[in-house]
Formats: C-alpha cells, structure tokens, sequence
C-alpha cells in the first residue's frame, strides 16, 4: 500500500545515492534497455548545466523524480522536461501532480515561463493529465521519435514494430488555464472547437492482441495530427469519453 500523499516530501536530490535511486527508478517503471536509461553522469551535468532533477520521497525512499533539462527555446530560457517516473505502488496517488507543480514552481523561481516535453500520442491518462490537469497544449507531432520499436511483436519475429511517434506537451507556466489549475481551480475553454482527435480507449490492450490493427490506428492519429497542425489547430483539451477518448483541437 502507497503511503499518504500528504507525507511525501518533494525535493532536490543532489547526492550520488539519490541520483542512482532516480537511475533505478527509471529500470523499474519504465522497463527500458538498459542502453537508454538515463545514467547517474547524465543527472550530475544536468545540474551542473542549469537543471534538477527534482525527487519524490516517503519515509526517505525516492519513489518518484521529474528531469528538468537547460534549454533555449524559441529565443528564450526554458527547461525540457526529459522525464517523470513514479514509483507503481504510488501511482496514481497525486505523486507525479505534485512533482510537476513543484517543477513550475522551481521554475519561475528561476525566472523560466516555459516547460516542453514529449508523450505518446495514443495513452489517454497521459493526454488527460497533461493537457486537462497540467494545462499543456499541443501544436507539433513528430513520427518515430526515437526509432521503431520491434520488441512489440511476438510473433512475427520482429518484422512489424511500434515507430515512436511523440506529441510535444508546452507548458506556458503563466497562462491563464495554468494559473487556474495551480491554484485548484477548473477551467473551462470559452473557444469553439474545431476538430476532434480520436485514440483508443485502450492502447496497451489493443498492442497486445492485434498490433497490425495498432499500426493502422496509429498511422490514422498521425495523418490527422499532421493535418490538423499543418492548418494551424492547436490541442488544448483532452475528453476522456466513454470508449471514445479524444484531443479537442481549436483554431487558435
């Protein structure tokens, strides 16, 4: 059982044994080859370059961290969240909520108004929490990302794989929906939507049991992303319909 959200304190982590718990963290939760886990070298020059990783703790074990990345963006001083991880047995406890709030914060203490970071296109919470807890839009898809993935298939002897397309998440730390969502509040778009965006309900299942029908669902999100963003439309809500979750995108 997760203990209390209300316990977990929510702080740098600076010394070598809390940055490897952030590299272990990352094998846990993520599952990821062990040549792109992010390594404990990768955290000291973050720091030393201008970032921090910020961690989550319960009773002094970390049990979640978020990455802020130095960057230059569009002509301005910003941070690339490169990622968040949290501990299985305390997901869904508002752990991952409070270690981005805290990010925003460290932040614009900093005098930083911007945060970018990716997510899959295709996992509803994710979408959900970015764009309707966190108050993130969107307005770039970028396919295969990070290379195809083969380890999907099972049983075609890797001959069909998952690309790694990625939606960018901008989180202006200042907008009005923002300011909104950090003090507790709920924000209701006053915009007339101009298109919605589709993904299943359940992506993971969906790649379990049939991953030619997956590649096809997500070459589909793709295409109308990509046509969607070339005509200007940015995301800005998430609806988490019944069996029909979807992007709402505007016209500004």
């Amino acid at each position: 059982m997760a203990e209390n959200n209300s316990v977990i304190e929510i702080r740098e982590c600076v010394t070598l044994d809390e940055l490897a718990a952030c590299v272990q963290l990352q094998r846990d939760v993520f599952a990821l080859p062990e040549i792109e886990i992010s390594p404990v070298r990768h955290f000291i020059v973050t720091k030393n370059a201008g970032g921090f990783a910020l961690g989550a703790f319960a009773g002094g074990r970390l049990v979640g961290f978020v990455l802020s990345v130095p960057a230059f963006l569009r002509g301005r001083k910003a941070f690339y969240s490169h990622m968040t991880a949290v501990d299985r047995e305390f997901q869904s406890h508002g752990v991952g909520a409070r270690l981005k709030w805290a990010q925003r914060e460290r932040a614009l203490s900093e005098g930083v108004k911007f945060i970018k970071w990716t997510f899959q296109p295709v996992q509803a919470r994710n979408a959900h929490f970015n764009l309707e807890k966190l108050g993130a839009i969107v307005r770039h898809y970028e396919a295969n990302f990070y290379g195809t993935d083969y380890s999907t298939s099972h049983q075609v002897g890797g001959e069909l794989g998952l690309d790694s397309d990625r939606l960018f998440a901008e989180w202006a730390l200042e907008s009005e929906k923002v300011v909104c969502l950090a003090a507790g509040g709920k924000y209701v778009e006053d915009r007339n939507p101009a298109l919605a965006i589709t993904i299943p309900a359940n992506w993971d299942g969906l790649v379990r049991t049939d991953l030619k029908r997956a590649i096809a669902e997500q070459n589909r999100i793709r295409s109308e992303f990509q046509i969607a963003f070339s005509r200007g439309l940015i995301a800005r809500s998430f609806e988490r319909r019944q069996g029909d979750p979807a992007y709402v995108l505007y016209s500004d």
